[in-house]
């Protein structure tokens, strides 16, 4: 239950930024934080990353769902007593259901983190896409340490 409300907050804070945005910010406005580093520009992706498979709205939906149930089972039976698999699928639901949200109500994603790292313009992103990100590489290092656990009692060490 408790990794439940880790999705819940990513969910609640995705959410209260993007409303903000929208309502303080017109579309292309831009806030310097640090210059030549970090932005806040309002900016929507009809797509997915990057704008890819623009105004597919209908597979965006379908894949969310599957995910979102895959995700639920995956924490109900294989995350078990797993804490970091746990939190790892918590980041990856929460941010899946913010983003999900923004495609069904508003027919576009609202992305407003905007930064320049050793020059390169990042693509514009929010709070969902980072829950995303940070659960991947939390779930990558889960696999890693369960892959090397496996390997290590194959070989009969402690």
């Amino acid at each position: 239950m408790p990794y439940y409300l880790i999705a819940l907050f990513v969910i609640v804070l995705d959410q209260v930024t993007k409303w903000t945005i929208v309502r303080h910010m017109e579309i292309g406005e831009s806030i310097t934080i640090i210059h030549n580093f970090f932005y806040l520009t309002s900016h929507r992706n009809r797509g997915a990353a990057w704008g890819m498979l623009e105004g597919q709205m209908w597979l965006f939906y379908i894949v969310t769902l599957i995910v979102v149930a895959g995700i639920i089972y995956y924490m109900q039976t294989q995350a078990k007593g797993k804490p970091l698999f746990q939190i790892s699928l918590s980041f990856i639901l929460g941010g899946a259901i913010g983003n999900f949200i923004d495609r069904l109500f508003r027919k576009e994603v609202v992305d407003f983190l905007d930064t320049y790292i050793f020059g390169y313009d990042f693509p514009i992103f929010n709070i969902a896409d980072s829950a995303l990100t940070i659960g991947v590489i939390l779930l990558f290092i889960q696999m890693f340490r369960e892959e090397r656990k496996e390997k290590v009692n194959a070989d009969g060490k402690n």
